[in-house]
Formats: C-alpha cells, sequence, structure tokens
C-alpha cells in the first residue's frame, strides 16, 4: 500500500472506530509500518485539517471527530479535477489557506481509486501565474481572520499613486473578482468606507479590539467599473 492509499484508509478506519481510541502501535501493526511512519502519518493528516485528536498514557491513542469529517464522496475523477482548479485559483485572496485544506480533506474523503485517478488527471493541467509576487504570504490569511472575528486590523497600504499609509479599519467584507481582491471597510484615517487592493496590502496585524457591527448595505464605497453581487452558496 502506498503512502496516499494508506492516508485514506487510515482515516477511514479511525472513523470507523471513534469514539474509540486506537493507539499508534496497533496502527502501525494494521497497515504493517513502523510507529513512527504512523505518527508522520497522523500528523500529515492533523496539518492538512483532518479532526484527528491524541491522548497520552496507558489507554490513550487516536480517535477522530466525526462530526468535523466527510464520509466517503461520490465525485467523479472530473468533478474533483473542477473543484481543484477552482480553490487553485483561490491563491492571493483572502481564504486561499482554507481553501488548500479544503481540498485535502475532499480528496481524503474519495475513495482510493477515484482520488488516484484524479490525481492523474490534475497532474495533466497547469495553471498560470504571474512570474513575480511580491505580497506578503500572511496578508491574506490576516485579513480573512480579521473579516471572520470581526477585529480590527492596522494595514500597511500602498494607494494607486504609490504612497504608503498607514491605517486602522474595521472590516466588513470582501469583494473580488477574475483579477484582484477587495477588503471593504471603514477606514479611521480617512473617516469613511475605504476598498482596499489586497494586493496594494504590504501588512497587515490584527488588533484586540473588536469592530462595531456593519452590514455591506451600510458600505457605499465599491470597486470602480464593477457591480457587486452575493455570493451564491447552495
Amino acid at each position: 500500500m502506498n503512502r496516499t492509499d494508506r492516508l485514506y484508509a487510515l482515516v477511514e478506519h479511525l472513523r470507523a472506530c471513534a469514539p474509540r481510541r486506537v493507539s499508534a502501535r496497533a496502527l502501525a501493526a494494521r497497515f504493517e509500518v513502523s510507529v513512527r511512519t504512523i505518527e508522520r502519518d497522523l500528523a500529515a493528516l492533523q496539518q492538512g485539517g483532518v479532526p484527528i485528536y491524541a491522548d497520552v498514557g496507558r489507554a490513550g491513542g487516536y480517535t477522530l471527530d466525526k462530526s468535523r469529517t466527510l464520509p466517503p464522496l461520490n465525485f467523479t475523477p472530473a468533478e474533483a479535477v473542477a473543484v481543484a482548479i477552482s480553490l487553485g485559483r483561490a491563491e492571493g485572496s483572502p481564504f486561499s489557506r482554507s481553501a488548500r485544506t479544503a481540498l485535502q480533506k475532499i480528496v481524503a474523503a474519495m475513495s482510493a481509486a477515484d482520488g488516484a485517478s484524479a490525481r492523474e488527471l490534475a497532474g495533466r493541467i497547469r495553471l498560470l501565474a504571474p512570474l513575480e509576487d511580491d505580497e506578503p504570504a500572511s496578508v491574506p490569511a490576516v485579513l480573512e481572520e480579521a473579516v471572520s472575528t470581526r477585529r480590527v486590523v492596522r494595514l500597511a497600504y500602498i494607494d494607486k499613486d504609490g504612497t504608503e499609509t498607514e491605517r486602522d479599519v474595521e472590516p466588513v467584507a470582501f469583494t473580488g473578482g477574475t483579477h484582484a481582491w477587495y477588503l471593504i471597510g471603514w477606514c479611521r484615517l480617512r473617516g469613511d468606507a475605504r476598498v482596499f487592493r489586497i494586493d496594494r496590502v504590504r501588512r497587515a496585524a490584527l488588533l484586540e479590539e473588536t469592530a462595531p457591527e456593519r452590514s455591506f448595505e451600510d458600505i457605499t464605497e465599491t470597486p470602480p467599473n464593477a457591480v457587486v453581487r452575493a455570493l451564491e452558496f447552495i
């Protein structure tokens, strides 16, 4: 059994045993690998967002939270690759980190055969990307958390004329399209609603302060030459 198949089987075995704990030694014996290999596999799954928990001690072991996992999915390989293409284009967006973990969960929940076919098909697809990208990798993740938790965020922002300013922003919403993503919020420096292109944010830091509640309708500023519509989530 190769590692990819073993990771899938490991998740399914823990799901079947939950909520009972299973020791690393028992898992190693089942999959005919060393305890160290199983522990590396479990760590990789945890880093990928699979909700696996461990207890230490004689009665300890590993278990999986069924309520936060997907049962085996009937995605076809082509459907899985279509999802991967969409999520792959989320790079640089405020939810790019979540897109990567979502894809890992989808593939882990597919059957071993379909997952292998999807990976083979994905290997025949290439996405074009800019040659240079000087955007700090942490910026989209910080802005995602700012909107999700409604925390005031401090931005180092470069405007269209190349002038850099530091400003505290009360985040309200994201908007974006094919070429750019924007953070919409209340700018305390300007005392008004503003739209910030995410690729012009050089640094972003969360503050401890919770932002006042504002709805999207409270913010009148929108990106130029754009019609804003709600994200369809069905």
